[in-house]
């Protein structure tokens, strides 16, 4: 007897927006917009931190605990201070990003880089001494020497590289204010993420569109993670 609920209730469950591509353009939207920011950030992180672990000066102290004290800056602080740069009153007003995939870059670039710089930090400070000093007495230049750290730290720096694309993708506060969580008249997702997609249908009802959306962006993050896990394990063994 309770078979055929069952069986009745079947095709409810896979009766999700596959067809149309709406999970398809959510899953795009959110890898490109992390994807991007996380690139960008690591184009802008790994010579800070580089240039911050080389360099003696002052309050360096200081600057390691700011970077630090960014990993856990409140993500919807970030949003609202990137709505405002990217308003019609804001600075970056004329460009009209606002709601746009853009904006929703620059939110996940901030919060992406304190932990990418941070970790990448750590990384170039765990190479040994020793290593600048032979670069340096086989007569190469500091840059030379800074290249040699940065090839030891390699994993430290992937590894800082990933926990960056975790933060990004994983992301749904900052975001959701910058991006407004947009779909087109056909459902396509144009600033729509799988977080914010996961809280809009799951508000709705649509629970069984909330699970698949949340099933995805789990595997994102355990995939993210094996990752890691490698490029620590091979970094343990060199």
């Amino acid at each position: 007897m309770p078979i055929e609920p069952v069986v009745q209730s079947a095709p409810a469950l896979f009766d999700l927006p596959f067809r149309d591509g709406y999970v398809r353009s959510i899953i795009f939207v959110s890898l490109y917009v992390s994807v991007t920011a996380v690139a960008l950030s690591t184009l802008f992180s790994v010579p800070v931190a580089v240039a911050i672990g080389f360099a003696d000066f002052p309050g360096k102290g200081f600057v390691k605990s700011v970077v630090n004290t960014g990993m856990g800056f409140p993500s919807v602080v970030v949003g609202l201070v990137v709505l405002f740069a990217v308003s019609n009153q804001g600075p970056l007003g004329s460009l009209e990003l606002i709601f746009t995939r853009e904006a929703m870059i620059m939110s996940q670039f901030v919060l992406a880089t304190p932990p990418i710089t941070a970790i990448t930090l750590a990384a170039v400070d765990g190479v040994d001494d020793g290593v600048r000093d032979a670069a340096r007495a086989l007569g190469g230049t500091r840059l030379d020497a800074a290249l040699v750290v940065v090839k030891e730290a390699r994993y430290g720096i992937a590894t800082a590289v990933l926990a960056g694309f975790g933060r990004a993708i994983s992301e749904v506060g900052s975001v959701l204010i910058v991006g407004g969580n947009i779909t087109g008249a056909d459902g396509i997702s144009k600033t729509r993420t799988l977080t914010t997609a996961i809280q809009l249908e799951a508000r709705q009802g649509q629970y069984e569109t909330a699970l698949v959306l949340g099933a995805v962006l789990v595997a994102l993050v355990l995939t993210v993670n094996a990752v890691v896990v490698r490029f620590g394990d091979r970094g343990a063994q060199g």
